[in-house]
Parts: C-alpha cells; structure tokens; sequence
C-alpha cells in the first residue's frame, strides 16, 4: 500500500480548517508545533530549535521552513507554498520574515503549543492582527477523514503482529534451550520486525517522530506503568506485558497485551480477570455521543468494585491520531462526547508493587454503530499463556 496521503486529501484537511477558521471568526491561522505542521501539510521532520509553521487563510497555504528543509518538503510533495528563511537564529528572526510577507490583518489563531516568547513575537512583527490562542487545529484532528482511518488499520495490523513477533522471539528460545530475552531484546526486535514488514509492503514509508516500538516490562518491572525496557530477563512464573505500536502514513495504532510465562498462578488469574473485565466493559462504553468521563467511569468502577482501586494507576484511555496521546482523553475531567471518526485506546491497568501489572490495550474507532476494535489480537488469559 502507499502510506503517504494524496494531495487531495490535504486540501480536503485545510479546507476543513477553513470552514472551522470561518465559523469561528478567524482572518488566519498560525501554527508551529510539528504535528500540526505534518497534519496540515504533509511535511514530516525532525524538530529542533529550527521553527518550521503553517500560515493558513481563505486562500493560502504557506510553510515555513529553514533552508536545510527545503529540499526534503519538496521530496515530500508536501502541499503548501514555501517561505524559506535561511537559518537559526538569524540575522532575521523566521518569523519576522514570514510575517513581513503575509502581513496579517484582522483576527489570528494560534495553538496553545506555541512558547509565550514566539506568541510575543507575533504581536511584536505583526502589531495590527489580534492574535488569539485557540484548540482549532486539536478539534479538527479529533475527527479522521476516512483516509486516514485506513492508515490507522493497517497500524493497528502491524502492531498486532508486533507482538506476535515478540512471542516468536521467545517461544524460539525455549524451543532451542536458551536464555530467554531480556526487555531490552524483545524491544529491540520488534521494533526492527515493524519497520522491517513497513518497508517490505509499502510504498513511500513516511518517517516522523516515531515509526515503530514499544514498552516491554516483565515480572516486578511491570508494575511501573510506563517503565523502560531494562536488561531483565524474562522468568518462567511471570508476567509480562508487551506494548507495541507503530505509524503508518504518520497515524497511529497501539497492541498492548499481558501474557504469562508458565501456567498462571491463582492470584495472576485473579489480576488478569479483573483487568481483562475493565477491558471488556470499558471499550463496550466507548459509545457515539457518551462524554469521554462518563465512559471512564464505567470502565474502572470494574476494578474500583473487585476490591482493587488500589492498584489503579490511570485513566482508561486516549485519542491516538498523528501522535500515540492526544485528545480527546478517556479520563475523569474531559466532558466532550465520544464521536464518530474519533481513534482512541481502552487500556485499563492494574499495578501491584513487588507483584506486577496487568494492561490490555486497543486500538478503538468510534462509529454509528458502536466501538469497533482495530487491534484484534486474541486478549483473553487462555490465549495469553505461554506454555
């Protein structure tokens, strides 16, 4: 498949933000974080004190960019105009010089990513524009075109098989009587099995942040919710949790499972029990129209009434889009409704110091019709064994 989306679809994407700047009042939209920047364009770099931003209006589409980037967003086909400064810092500030060319009048959004001092600038080299911070750009990448959501499938495919290929890995050692791998290992190669099966099966790779990768704890590790991979074996007796996911065109998926090594003692079934119910219960509530809170709390008053709130850790879940977190968030505090065309996780956890954790995660559309799993790999405890 080619990841990169058409240019068709990019217009699509900023002419949906023009229809949002219009309703909301805005002459111009200023934007510099780096995700916002790929969404609106296309133009996926490495980010450093060098800006890159999209100005947007009624009728233009200009990006930013430094002169040792020039020649990349070209390679990108990235769908913007192009103001080019030639470097950090400069004798010109770059946005000095990209406003001095737009000259903004009237009204102007910008994201709540942009640092004060760069806000301060804006006023500064363009006095005549009311420059107002808003979540405009967050709001549209809340709803997928339905590109996009193909994108995310296939993610959340190569995230499953992620974690088969870590299971391989350790199946392979037992088979052959060797030590079996440490986090380290396992992270190491299924990362290199991700991007390896993305370059193998797609056309135009598009790189970002992120490509592929994870998380992988075991045994007492795993009780520290984002712990990092370690030189820890893993153990006959333990659990362990792998969790994966990769982008692909730039869009997100996560495969997150825990597994036991040996057969499950009758406190790791109760654990995985719970977990697993929170799982179940939580990603059957993540219904069209349900505040984002409401479905949070149906999903870890499963753990809160086994008697385990104790060992909750956090929120049920986040929206994944351009970037593995971003909204909306599947947590006490965020009252917006669940939409169709939003992509979220259902990841309860239980963390029991000196024990373990238990976490299953997915990958979830919202639809019409219900929340629909993009990860499918089997999650309950029968098919989680390792024997």
């Amino acid at each position: 498949m080619k990841q990169r989306l058409s240019r068709e679809t990019y217009l699509r994407i900023q002419d949906g933000l023009r229809t949002r700047m219009e309703a909301q009042g805005f002459d111009g939209l200023l934007v510099d974080d780096h995700h916002h920047v790929a969404y609106l364009t296309g133009f996926f770099h490495f980010p450093n004190e060098r800006p890159a931003a999209v100005w947007l209006t009624a009728k233009d589409c200009i990006l930013l960019v430094p002169a040792l980037e020039a020649d990349h967003a070209e390679k990108q086909n990235t769908v913007a105009d192009y103001v080019v400064y030639p470097e950090f810092p400069g004798i010109e500030d770059a946005f000095s010089i990209l406003l001095s060319k737009v000259n903004p009048t009237g009204r102007i959004a910008y994201s709540p990513e942009t640092p004060a001092g760069r806000v301060e600038k804006f006023r500064r080299f363009a006095p005549s524009a009311d420059w107002v911070m808003s979540e405009i750009v967050e709001e549209a990448r809340l709803i997928k075109f339905p590109e996009e959501i193909v994108l995310h499938r296939e993610a959340a495919r190569i995230s499953d098989a992620m974690v088969e290929a870590g299971l391989k890995l350790i199946r392979d050692a037992m088979a052959a009587g060797a030590p079996l791998p440490s986090e380290a290992e396992l992270a190491s190669h299924v990362t290199r099995f991700g991007i390896s099966t993305m370059y193998a099966e797609h056309e135009d790779v598009v790189v970002g942040r992120m490509l592929a990768g994870g998380l992988v704890y075991t045994g007492k590790n795993a009780a520290f919710p984002h712990g990092l991979p370690s030189a820890e074996r893993v153990k006959p007796g333990e659990t362990f949790i792998l969790s994966l996911g990769c982008a692909v065109g730039g869009r997100f998926a996560e495969s997150e499972r825990t597994f036991v090594m040996g057969e499950p003692s009758a406190e790791q079934r109760r654990y995985f029990d719970v977990a697993a119910r929170a799982q179940a219960v939580g990603t059957d509530a993540l219904i069209a129209g349900r505040p984002c809170s409401e479905a949070n709390r149906i999903c870890l008053d499963v753990i809160r009434e086994a008697g385990m709130a104790q060992y909750l850790r956090h929120r049920q879940g986040h929206g994944i889009g351009i970037w593995l977190h971003e909204p909306p968030w599947i947590a006490d505090g965020d009252d917006s409704p669940l939409l169709p065309n939003m992509i979220v996780s259902s990841e309860p956890g239980l963390y029991i110091p000196g024990h373990g954790g238990y976490r299953i995660s997915d990958t979830v559309l919202i639809t019409e019709a219900g929340p629909e799993r993009l990860t499918t790999r089997p999650r309950l405890l029968d098919d989680c064994i390792i024997a």
